[in-house]
């Protein structure tokens, strides 16, 4: 029996959509050496081995990501939905506390953090419901209150860790997708009454923040204000980025990093160890390298073959987006410190994987937009 293999798959990978990431993240792993590397010991090339075993499980999830027609996650969305969640829920039970917040569950050998696998799920069941809820005059009010049940738990488990940053990158990916999906113009005008109506009720949501959340936002404005306490991450931060100059301090030379002057510089705050050793030119290049990722990316959004491919093609690339986006805002000091990682560029194995595996969905988009076949029974 002679198997049949379709070339045009091969010919429709996106090549250079997969070799953007992992230029990104060969960047990113030799940075996470670099910001933690000791002269005394091996710290810095133990963290980074790791980083490049994440990368290349990575690699393979993107590749079992493109090996099979992604129409079909349509029909397991509510379950990879239903998984992820279950997953959020066993955190609190049986989670591991790290800094004060439990985000992670432990397996000895390694740790997963629930929230990174929550994000292509949601993904996935929001383009399922956009997909199947498509109407010629736009989304109805009503429309979206499946959607709005669908993201409230995850957001709320999330909130409880408490991790404030995931959550709110959650409600950016999904009012990403519902601008794509299109609601109708009574929607638009009903959506921005209720949002000028929250204005007032700003003040009591505040008081609910955690105080260690309550207190980066108070200094956001005015760093300078708490500069040992909650301004002092942004305060060094901001150093590092700017002795870094146009060309930077060399590898491996960046003082505020190699003095242990940045906090939590392999993960949170690790773009302020690259701009310190490459400057302004190598920061430059880094953020090129994200934009055209992303241009690449809506490219597929934009001819995608159908509504699913293109509703969750764009989800993916929001998450890397908004985490981009709030990452660089926060170490640069234009928005408050909140606790995201730089996207394939920082240290971390779930959220690693779990970008790499969704860009791969995105290739999977683009690889069959040509393929004239249909998935039964969705």
């Amino acid at each position: 029996m002679r198997l049949m293999f379709d070339r045009r798959l091969v010919y429709h990978f996106d090549f250079v959509l997969m070799l953007l990431m992992l230029a990104i993240v060969g960047i990113g792993t030799v940075s996470v050496y670099s910001a933690d590397y000791d002269p005394a010991s091996s710290r810095g090339a133990i963290f980074a081995a790791r980083q490049a075993m994440w990368a290349t499980l990575g690699v393979l999830g993107a590749l079992i990501m493109v090996a099979f027609d992604y129409r079909k996650l349509e029909r397991y969305a509510y379950v990879a939905y239903a998984a992820g969640l279950a997953l959020l829920l066993a955190v609190p039970v049986i989670g591991s506390t790290t800094n004060g917040s439990k985000r992670w569950l432990d397996f000895g050998f390694f740790s997963l953090q629930p929230s990174e696998m929550m994000k292509l799920a949601l993904i996935i069941v929001l383009a399922r419901y956009f997909h199947r809820s498509m109407r010629p005059e736009g989304l109805r009010l009503r429309d979206l209150a499946v959607p709005a049940l669908l993201s409230l738990p995850p957001v709320a488990l999330i909130l409880a860790q408490p991790d404030l940053g995931t959550a709110g990158v959650f409600c950016f990916v999904v009012a990403s997708m519902v601008v794509l999906a299109g609601p109708s113009p009574r929607t638009w005008a009903i959506i921005g009454g209720v949002a000028l109506s929250v204005l007032p009720a700003m003040p009591y949501l505040m008081s609910h923040l955690k105080p260690y959340q309550l207190k980066r936002i108070e200094t956001f404005l005015s760093p300078e204000l708490d500069p040992l306490g909650a301004g002092y991450h942004v305060i060094q931060s901001k150093i590092a980025i700017g002795s870094g100059g146009l060309y930077g301090k060399g590898f491996l030379h960046g003082t505020q990093n190699q003095l242990h002057f940045l906090p939590e510089q392999h993960t949170d705050f690790i773009f302020s160890v690259f701009s310190e050793e490459w400057g302004f030119v190598g920061a430059t290049i880094l953020i090129s390298l994200y934009l055209a990722l992303m241009m690449r990316g809506l490219v597929v959004v934009g001819r995608a073959k159908e509504r699913f491919g293109a509703l969750l093609a764009f989800g993916v690339l929001s998450n890397v987006l908004w985490q981009a986006v709030i990452n660089l805002g926060m170490t640069t000091g234009m928005l408050p410190v909140v606790g995201i990682t730089l996207p394939f560029f920082s240290y971390g194995g779930s959220s690693l994987v779990t970008l790499m595996a969704g860009l791969g969905l995105v290739i999977n988009v683009n690889m069959r937009r040509f393929s004239k076949d249909r998935i039964p029974n969705l």
